[in-house]
């Protein structure tokens, strides 16, 4: 797509379910071709994990739009020829292939920079590619236990699994900036240098912060709903209403004003109890439980108007629904329609990086094997050749 800044950038996806796939969705937003290879006849698996949007996966439409669908299968001689001849035109690769699958296909990092110096590589893995855990399958929720996430989501009661795939959001972020340095370096050394990324150190980085605090602070960061370790007040209030009302206070300018104009109680500004951060972290239970006391007299929408006033953090605490409809998708004019391979519409939230004057691309979500055809003549495959390699199963 012309006008884009990946426009002329081909990458190539041997991918499946969240982790590769939000990787490279965000590259063909920049305008990068992405040709996403399929496994005939069924395709990526996360085509069938439900079938909540017009008969399509909640999870494809999420993360395929703007792609074109080639099936190959790979076990077939021909089917790895016709990989092979893309990459040799492609710039990236992006895969997720299971541990050990890239050897045995013959896609060893190093074999393709051989074949294809200029090729960006970039590899997905659960625990990296080497050392003592390279064998295992890695999946999200096994990613979220092991890193200690789980062990901080939840009540006091039990631990809980973050309720979006975050060990595969991560990994597919750092796997998109990765490719993106990539290609930077190689367009201004002219040097291609693979990427590597795994689920399980992608998720370590974001839990940088509760590991410092418990190898520093001696113990872990307890689990305590919508409170916080080391921050009060900070999480939902039940109001008059039965209503939630969610705050935070994060500076000693925000607690004086809490204290003054919402709790009328000035006196708490100063109370040694109370009067730094971790002073009030210290005695979360007690700051928590005069903010109770005062929202539990109001019903919320007056809570949450007094608050903003007051310049305090706050917010009403949303299902799905109400965030579809929040005024700040609404009325900034954050979403596009994308067809699906039946033919129906639906909203999807624009990319969040505007680069301002740049087009925004928002094309369709592939059906299985869609471009197959038009990839191979591409390539220089005869109309004769696809019927043969397609009676045969390999596309």
């Amino acid at each position: 797509m012309h006008g884009l800044p990946l426009a002329g950038v081909t990458v190539v996806g041997l991918e499946q379910a969240v982790a590769a796939p939000y990787a490279t969705r965000q590259l063909a937003d920049l305008g990068a071709r992405v040709i996403k290879v399929e496994r005939p006849p069924g395709g990526d698996f996360a085509r069938r994990y439900d079938t909540a949007v017009h008969g399509e996966s909640s999870y494809f439409v999420w993360l395929n739009r703007s792609k074109e669908s080639l099936t190959l299968d790979l076990k077939d001689p021909r089917g790895m020829a016709v990989l092979l001849r893309l990459l040799d035109e492609a710039d990236v690769l992006v895969h997720n292939l299971g541990p050990g699958a890239a050897r045995r296909l013959g896609l060893e990092t190093a074999r393709l920079a051989e074949r294809s110096p200029r090729l960006i590589t970039c590899t997905i893995s659960g625990y990296g590619t080497d050392g003592p855990w390279a064998d295992r399958k890695a999946y999200d929720l096994l990613v979220q236990a092991q890193t200690g996430l789980v062990s901080l989501t939840g009540t006091q009661e039990a631990p809980a699994r973050a309720g979006i795939p975050v060990a595969d959001i991560a990994a597919g972020m750092y796997a998109y900036s990765g490719v993106l340095t990539a290609l930077y370096t190689r367009a201004t050394t002219g040097t291609a240098h693979p990427v590597e990324v795994s689920l399980f150190e992608a998720l370590a980085e974001w839990m940088g912060q509760p590991a410092l605090y418990t190898r520093h602070g001696g113990s872990p960061p307890p689990r305590l709903g919508t409170r916080h370790a080391t921050i009060a007040p900070y999480g939902t209030f039940r109001a008059a209403d039965g209503k939630d009302v969610l705050l935070s206070v994060q500076n000693e300018r925000e607690w004086a004003a809490l204290c003054e104009r919402f709790l009328c109680r000035p006196e708490l500004t100063d109370d040694p109890r109370f009067s730094t951060g971790p002073a009030r972290g210290a005695h979360r239970e007690a700051v928590d439980t005069v903010v109770a006391e005062r929202c539990a007299r109001d019903d919320s929408s007056e809570l949450l108007a007094l608050l903003a006033e007051i310049g305090v953090a706050c917010s009403s605490v949303d299902d799905i629904e109400a965030f579809l409809d929040h005024p700040v998708l609404t009325e900034r004019d954050r979403r596009r329609g994308v067809t699906l391979p039946g033919g129906a519409r639906v909203d999807a939230t624009l990319p969040p990086a505007d680069l301002v004057g740049v087009p925004t691309r928002m094309d369709p979500v592939p059906a299985c094997g869609q471009h197959t055809d038009t990839i191979l003549a591409e390539l220089g495959h005869s109309p004769d050749d696809i019927r043969a390699l397609r009676a045969d199963g390999v596309i």
